[in-house]
Parts: structure tokens; sequence; C-alpha cells
């Protein structure tokens, strides 16, 4: 049995809502690209979390291969902090990110998937912390021609089935799907772990597969944007702030009149 868990390095988030919070935050001349060279890459939040919910069902005692795939211009040392977790198989896929849409990063993963013999089970982020579309797994699903499940904080194996507890904003929700499936993991299930130190030193001297789009048998033609970025923009944040003065239940009445007269009770 294989389990495939994809994987996408972003910027610190964090990182970034601080130089946005300090102003900091930049675009460069093209228009696209933030100019911040300080700010780190690591794996994006919601993949790590895919990462645990694999780990999780080996805990249990299934009995798989992990492999973790990425698609990107360097990401050995996320997938090295992969191996560190417990991944046996890394697949590094050297693209220019930049040169790509959701629907080619796609092509390119279920195309790896496909070349490495196929999946039992998918598992990816619920989205991306740097652009939030949350498409990319859905697609993999449509290139695989396998069923998709989308937020899952629980994921459990039983027989040939995956079993998913969704969350959903009516509570959780359980469904189960015939194997080989693709499921995305949500936040909701919990904190990822962390390597020991022994895995981490480990894990240094491991290094992924690389390969190329044409090793998949894709041309650039098959994996060309059909969705541009043509501009990105750094909002101005500006704050107003309005002091109610008075005794309490004064400024209780005049706070509730203010709502009232602003539409927003």
């Amino acid at each position: 049995m294989r389990i495939v868990v994809c994987v996408k390095e972003v910027m610190d988030p964090d990182a970034v809502n601080n130089y946005a919070v300090a102003g900091r935050l930049e675009i460069g001349e093209d228009g696209k690209t933030l100019t911040q060279t300080a700010i780190p890459r690591l794996m994006n939040g919601y993949d790590e979390q895919a990462i645990e919910a694999a780990l999780r069902l080996r805990d249990e005692g299934a009995d798989f291969t992990l492999a973790v795939i990425s698609a990107g211009s360097d990401p050995e040392k996320m997938l090295k902090h992969a191996a560190a977790l417990g991944a046996q198989e890394l697949v590094a896929i050297q693209v220019d990110p930049e040169s790509l849409d959701q629907q080619a990063f796609a092509r390119l993963l279920a195309a790896q998937i496909e070349t490495m013999g196929g999946a039992d089970l998918v598992l990816c982020g619920r989205q991306a912390s740097d652009d939030d579309q949350g498409v990319v797994p859905a697609l993999i699903g449509e290139q695989l021609n396998m069923p998709v499940i989308t937020v899952a904080r629980a994921v459990a194996l039983l027989d040939n089935q995956v079993r998913v507890t969704r969350v959903t904003s009516d509570g959780d929700q359980v469904v189960a799907a015939a194997c080989p499936a693709v499921v995305t993991i949500s936040n909701e299930l919990g904190d990822p772990r962390y390597p020991s130190a022994a895995a981490k030193v480990k894990a240094r001297r491991i290094k992924p597969t690389v390969v190329q789009p044409s090793d998949l048998g894709l041309s650039p033609e098959d994996i060309a944007p059909r969705v541009m970025l043509t501009r990105q923009f750094v909002p101005e944040v500006q704050g107003n702030c309005e002091f109610i003065q008075g005794e309490v239940a004064q400024m209780a009445d005049s706070l509730i009149e203010r709502l009232k007269a602003d539409s927003i009770l």
C-alpha cells in the first residue's frame, strides 16, 4: 500500500503578516512578486498536517509506504523535513513555480503519482497559505479519476475504504469512499508532530529523487498556465477609532444608537 502526500513550499505566513503590519511588505517592479528576501520559506502548514494524518494511520497499525512529492524550484530542505517525520520516498519535481498555475501543478503531481505506480490514498492540505485557492487536490482527483473528500479532521482506513470525518458549518460529517481516493486535511486535525533530533540528523543524508516534467511525459504545452497572475498589491490598512465618553449606562445607550445608525444592528 502506498500513501502519497503532496506538499508545497510557501513563505512563512507569520513573517509575511509581520511585514504587512509593519508596513514593510513591498511588491517588486513586476507588480507580482514580493521583494523581501529575508522571509523564510517552509512547508505549507496544511500540508504538514496531511503528513501528520498519514503518520496517525501508521500509528494505528496501517502498513504502507509513505511518499512525499513537491513541485518547485528547490524543495529539498522541505522534503528532508518530511523524511525526518517518517517519509520513505521523496520526489522533487523541478519547475519554476512562478510560471505555473494550479492546473499545471495538478498535472505534474498526478503524472508523478502515476509514474510511481499509483497510490491507494493521496493526502493534501486543504489549501496553500499563500494563495488560499485549494483547487489542486480536486484537480489531482480529476486527473487520476479518484473521488475527492475535503476538509478532513480525521482519517481512518477500513478494509479497502477510507473513512473521513469532515468539518462542516453544521458540525462533523462522516463519509466513506473506496480507495484509491484524494483527501484534503484541515487544521482541525490538530498540531503536527515534530521530528526527533536523531531523525533530523539522519534525514540530512537523504537525497530526494529529482525529476523534470519531460521525465513524466509532459511537454511545456502540457503545463502551460491557463490562469495568469497579472497584478498583486498590498492594500493600505487604515484604522479609525472613536471613543464614547460618559457613564457606563450612557455609553452603552450611545453605542447601541451608533450601531443602529450605521445599520449594524
